[in-house]
């Protein structure tokens, strides 16, 4: 029979475990029942174990040590820390060692469900991102002589410029939003790619972000819908970031701030809590590059995106390619069932945008649409 997900409940208190099974077989998930941390590990190295509910205080081993032992063997799996006696401690060591969520107890059964419900998407997510990882390799070029790309990168900031390019929502025939596109007119550094690398290297990722964030907003005051600003993980460190006098905060409710899935969080102090802060200034959260970046899941939890953007290597060549349409109907269900908006980005060919209608998208950004430029055009819209 078919479920839902399969879950591995651990708690040494055997009533506790029958409540939960319970709870979570009404809800149509499978549920395995480990009463201690040597038994849940077992478990868990059967295959199928998309989700882990445990308790902290266990005789033997802990929650957190559990915790800590799964994370030495899988980086994705959503980990659900449960106790009866929250401290500060055992709630810092949950998030240190990536878990998805630290409940208290007694635990409201909808709120089990929901967190359950989350935690399986989430491991279903990772699983399709691992298959597009595999699909489109990682290529990875860095640059050579130091000195020579800084006196590169100090003259791409003199000359750099933003581009717009549409996004838009195919059912509605209305533009969504644009994103900004950073350029430079400098030779050395000729494409973003080449800039923001140089930025790593020089170690420079605040300076670029910051020039970017200071010119990205005035052109577009006059666009319509949401404005998409790329922010290197990095960024998150910039104080400057949180400015609320600066251009880019005080248009916060109608821009969307991406966040690629080539970078990761994990080496970025407090990044949750500066997430949140982002989000308490009025700014929405984007995963970009999704499918073609890390394939962990410790990112994508914590941002809690509200809209995530398909790579556009798995857009490319989507309407022949098998494989690449499995992929995109996998994540277009599991976005459309976690609340996120979807953008299918790279769009070039009608084919690929009529495979990708079929596939359930329904937001797009591409050259089909528009090409990135300082003064966008009309949309180009298909007659069907």
């Amino acid at each position: 029979m078919s479920t839902k997900g399969r879950v591995l409940v651990v708690d040494d208190e055997p009533a506790l475990c029958r409540a939960y099974r319970r709870t979570l077989e009404n809800a149509d998930y499978e549920v395995v029942i480990a009463h201690d941390g040597e038994a849940a590990i077992t478990a868990f190295r059967d295959d199928g174990i998309e989700a882990i509910l445990t308790d902290i205080a266990m005789p033997g081993m802990t929650g957190v040590e559990l915790l800590r032992r799964i994370r030495a063997e899988d980086e994705d799996v959503p980990v659900v820390l449960i106790t009866g006696g929250p401290t500060v401690e055992t709630a810092i060591q949950a998030m240190d060692h990536g878990a998805l969520k630290y409940l208290v107890k007694p635990v409201d059964s909808t709120e089990l469900v929901a967190v359950v419900e989350r935690a399986v998407h989430l491991s279903k997510l990772a699983a399709v991102k691992r298959q597009a990882l595999a699909v489109l390799g990682d290529v990875n070029a860095r640059l050579g002589d130091r000195a020579k790309v800084e006196a590169a990168f100090d003259r791409a900031l003199i000359e750099l410029f933003m581009v717009y390019q549409p996004i838009v929502s195919f059912s509605g025939r209305t533009v969504y939003g644009y994103e900004a596109l950073v350029r430079s007119r400098e030779q050395e550094l000729p494409h973003p790619g080449a800039l923001f690398e140089a930025a790593e290297q020089l170690n420079r990722v605040d300076d670029l972000g910051h020039k970017i964030r200071s010119i990205a907003p005035a052109p577009a005051e006059s666009l319509p819908g949401m404005l998409f600003l790329n922010l290197h993980p990095k960024d998150l460190s910039d104080e400057r970031l949180y400015a609320e006098d600066s251009a880019i905060c005080k248009m916060a409710e109608h821009v969307v701030l991406e966040i690629t899935e080539r970078a990761s969080l994990d080496g970025v102090p407090n990044a949750r809590s500066q997430i949140a802060r982002l989000r308490s200034l009025g700014f929405r959260v984007a995963v970009d590059d999704l499918g073609a970046g890390y394939a962990g899941l410790t990112s994508f939890a914590m941002l809690e995106p509200d809209v995530a953007k398909l790579d556009m290597a798995i857009v490319r060549d989507v309407d022949t390619l098998p494989t690449k349409q499995k992929l995109v109907h996998s994540m277009a269900d599991l976005c459309r069932d976690m609340g996120i908006a979807l953008v299918a980005e790279g769009v070039e060919t009608e084919s690929e945008l009529r495979c990708l209608v079929d596939l359930g998208c329904d937001l797009f950004q591409g050259y089909y649409f528009g090409r990135p430029a300082e003064t966008p055009g009309d949309v180009n819209w298909p007659d069907w």
